[in-house]
């Protein structure tokens, strides 16, 4: 069984040059939001401890805007010309409404609170691709087949059910099975996440990806490797990092309506209504960060 890992390859030539020092989004993401917290702590300080004047104390919030607002704006508007609705979108009109108001802190801390979100989400996409690329180094690419008492190694796109594999002292097991020989134990920790050897005799089921204990056994593959327990795990995590959940469109979550002859003397031009299940579904416990 082979495991497909995605790469992406700089272009040649001044593409490659670019590539090189531009910075990924899980670094510009963080990068961000590091400028922000020590920007909105600065100005704190500056505000609580100090008797410089109010445009002094607003100079590190004008760095936060500048340096981290400026670019996640940017990045939503080419989001939302390209017709990508998400809940980061009220994030960037809050932070460009918070510039027009001129409240530039509260402008900063949205910053921080998308750019964060970002990061993390980056970071555990990142985890979760360092897991599969783990589980992909520890599936076996060869078996042991057993044929009138003889050993042939075989790839294990070869293996076929029915046939009988012996699986040596400390060896992954290739595929699913029943043992038919031998007394043993096997670490299936990896897949179950119980921390205790199991024992093996005959009759017992083992699953591709355990670890053999001291003892070589002998099983009777019940299914291919494609289709083993090992190698469904793996597809799922493959499946869950490449198809990410989609965010509801904005609009089933925000109701914008014209406002009627109650509403004439009302300051806001536009009612906003929306319900409070739709808001938490949205957000999430990131904030403004996709899910």
């Amino acid at each position: 069984m082979s495991v497909a890992v995605q790469s992406i390859s700089p272009p040649a030539g001044s593409g490659a040059a670019v590539r090189d020092w531009w910075p990924s989004p899980a670094a510009r993401a963080s990068g961000i939001a590091a400028l922000a917290l020590a920007g909105i702590l600065t100005h704190l300080a500056l505000r609580w401890g100090s008797d410089a004047s109010p445009g002094a104390k607003a100079l590190p919030l004008y760095v936060v805007l500048i340096g981290g607002g400026v670019p996640l704006v940017l990045s939503l508007a080419l989001k939302l010309v390209r017709r990508e609705f998400g809940s980061d979108l009220l994030a960037g009109i809050s932070i460009v409404a918070a510039v027009l108001l001129q409240e530039y802190l509260a402008g900063a801390l949205v910053v921080l609170m998308l750019s964060g979100g970002e990061a993390l989400e980056a970071f555990a996409l990142g985890r979760a691709s360092s897991v599969l690329q783990a589980l992909a180094r520890r599936m076996p690419l060869v078996a042991h087949r057993r044929i009138n008492r003889q050993v042939a190694e075989v790839q294990l796109a070869d293996v076929r059910v029915g046939d009988e594999l012996v699986v040596y002292p400390h060896e992954i097991c290739p595929v699913d099975g029943v043992i038919v020989e031998g007394h043993g134990v096997m670490d299936e920790s990896y897949l179950t996440g119980e921390p205790f050897m199991m024992p093996k005799a005959p009759g017992s089921d083992v699953f591709s990806g355990a670890i053999n204990g001291d003892h070589a056994l002998t099983l009777r593959a019940s299914r291919l490797a494609v289709d083993s327990r090992y190698a469904r795990i793996m597809s799922v995590m493959r499946d869950s990092e490449q198809r990410r959940p989609q965010l509801r469109p904005l609009t089933a979550n925000l109701k914008v309506t014209t406002p009627g002859p109650a509403s004439a003397k009302a300051k806001s031009p536009w009612s906003v209504r929306a319900q409070s299940s739709s808001i938490q579904s949205s957000f999430g416990a990131k904030g403004f960060a996709r899910p």
